[in-house]
């Protein structure tokens, strides 16, 4: 592996000079091919398929992970562990890692113009434009439904789609990496970084959820635009494009193969721009749309937003011992260190080390005052080696193997209170349970807005309840049924034509959300769970 810079100094253009620089820049040409597709992030093996598709043959494997290593090392790349496809525990000890162009790949490969600029570029999560996705694409829902599509409209859908889109897939790109380097500063002021914090926070948790709502209506969009012929209307956007192409001038040795063969301009431009947005569409899909071994960079995202939240509370905590005062362990030794050096003789620097350290002795051995007469009339140096020191030792643990101490034997602590105690408190929740079930159950399908007041047993119980609902629904689905991990209950949700707002109101608040028809049903009450089966 050929790498030369400092992996702390990026050198974006360094593997321009080095011996396999086509290697290098058909890698990065295929994060570029990515990039258009709005794909964040490549494995070596989407790599190799990239540089087979584009050349018809690609190095080995070995080859590129050697050349992706080099293009992290120069700051082009920025690698993070992939654990989404480990099954055994040999892929779990192997390295895998998923690969994402930095901020100073992407500034080089633009263009050194704009390299400054794409450097100070802060990104941001913009939860506007995922409503904006989601509208542009209703309307092209119903351009592909009709029978005849308005070229017009179709064309400036599709455009206005990519647009927000590329918007949307930079920015969220570049906001999380200034969010990683934020993170990661060490020398921040801390009440400038608390009063941030609570902004970054609230800020990262309204475009998740924004990202779980909206997102699986967009994916459920995509593919009821892909039903209805999505394929329609990239031809008619192609078509349009193809108009404006300019007449090629008089073939000469800068002209292209269609030019010196007299091809027609617009037939070229057609096909280019077929292929153009196919390309758009299917990086469009993969942003939103899973597949079995392939996760959505719209999950993928999420996932690096809800693990930033975290991390940043561990940069907060450390801030706060920061500002506590609280000492490390090179302050403890150093503070150690001064206790040694006043100590007045060396006999309080040995009670001093034993108190620091805890080198007490051995429970086994024995050091009586026959023991302590018997080292004051014949001092040991500290240096003897321990095989050589005499100790007295008690003859019945030389005769028996061990020692016991004399005395009356220490007395059984009675534990039978706390014992009552933690009975009493197991019993009073299981109580607090079966009744927060029972006045969750409803004697039919009900609206969210009709539970009433809830105090804060049954509230945490519904909370429960709910997030099991919606972890299981599927997007496009308005009904879902579920039970709880441990038996007890069931909910069965189902979505309205006109939802309203629901409140259900707790002694520390009021919770809000939208409405819909609600079924609670409490198994462990057979005579229910028979009627509601019948």
């Amino acid at each position: 592996m050929d790498v030369t810079a400092d992996p702390v100094d990026p050198k974006p253009f360094a593997h321009l000079h080095q011996q396999n620089a086509a290697v290098y820049r058909q890698i990065m040409g295929a994060f570029v091919q990515a990039k258009r597709r709005f794909i964040v992030h490549l494995r070596p093996e989407d790599v190799r398929d990239a540089l087979s598709a584009a050349t018809g043959g690609a190095p080995e494997l070995p080859a590129i992970s050697d050349a992706l290593s080099s293009l992290e090392h120069w700051g082009n790349l920025h690698s993070d562990p992939d654990t989404s496809r480990m099954t055994t525990v040999e892929e779990f000890h192997r390295a895998r890692y998923l690969y994402q162009m930095t901020i100073h790949g992407d500034a080089a490969e633009e263009a050194l113009d704009t390299y400054d600029q794409a450097l100070g570029r802060r990104g941001a999560l913009q939860s506007v434009a995922l409503v904006d996705i989601a509208a542009q694409l209703r309307i092209l829902l119903e351009l592909a439904r009709a029978a005849e599509p308005d070229p017009a409209k179709a064309h400036l859908s599709l455009l206005a789609l990519v647009d927000r889109f590329k918007d949307l897939a930079a920015n969220a790109q570049a906001f999380m990496g200034s969010l990683a380097r934020t993170i990661d500063l060490q020398d921040a002021e801390a009440e400038a970084f608390l009063a941030y914090k609570d902004q970054l926070i609230g800020y990262l948790e309204r475009f998740i959820k924004d990202l779980v709502g909206t997102g699986a209506e967009i994916a459920g969009l995509v593919e009821q635009l892909e039903q209805a012929g999505v394929g329609r209307l990239l031809d008619i956007a192609a078509e349009r494009a193809a108009q404006d192409a300019a007449p090629g001038g008089p073939p000469d040795s800068t002209s292209t193969d269609a030019e010196k063969t007299g091809e027609d301009p617009r037939q070229v431009e057609r096909t280019n721009s077929r292929l153009l947005w196919q390309d758009r569409w299917q990086g469009f899909r993969v942003w939103f749309v899973s597949t079995p071994h392939h996760p959505s960079q719209a999950m993928q995202l999420r996932t690096q937003a809800r693990a930033s939240i975290p991390r940043l509370l561990q940069v907060v905590s450390a801030l706060n011992e920061r500002r506590s005062g609280r000492s490390d362990r090179a302050a403890d030794f150093r503070t150690l260190a001064l206790w040694f050096a006043e100590a007045p003789d060396e006999a309080s620097m040995h009670r001093l080390w034993r108190s620091a350290f805890g080198l007490s002795p051995s429970r086994h051995l024995t050091v009586d005052a026959d023991t302590l007469e018997a080292r004051q009339e014949d001092p040991v140096s500290p240096g003897t080696a321990w095989n050589q020191a005499a100790l007295l030792i008690s003859p019945r643990l030389r005769k028996t193997g061990s020692y016991e101490r004399r005395g009356k034997p220490n007395k059984v602590i009675d534990r039978s209170e706390q014992r009552r105690y933690l009975a009493d408190l197991a019993a009073r929740e299981a109580q607090e349970t079966a009744e927060a079930r029972a006045r969750l159950a409803t004697p039919g399908p009900i609206r969210l807005s009709d539970l009433g007041a809830l105090d804060p047993p049954e509230f945490r119980l519904f909370l429960g309840l709910l997030g099991d609902a919606l972890a299981t629904k599927v997007p496009g689905e308005r009904r879902v049924e579920t039970t709880t991990s441990d038996g007890t209950m069931a909910i069965q949700l189902v979505e309205l034509d006109r939802p309203g707002t629901a409140e259900v109101r707790t002694p520390h608040g009021i919770f809000r959300g939208p409405d819909h028809l609600v079924e609670i049903t409490d198994l462990t009450d057979l005579s229910r769970t028979e009627e509601r089966s019948a």
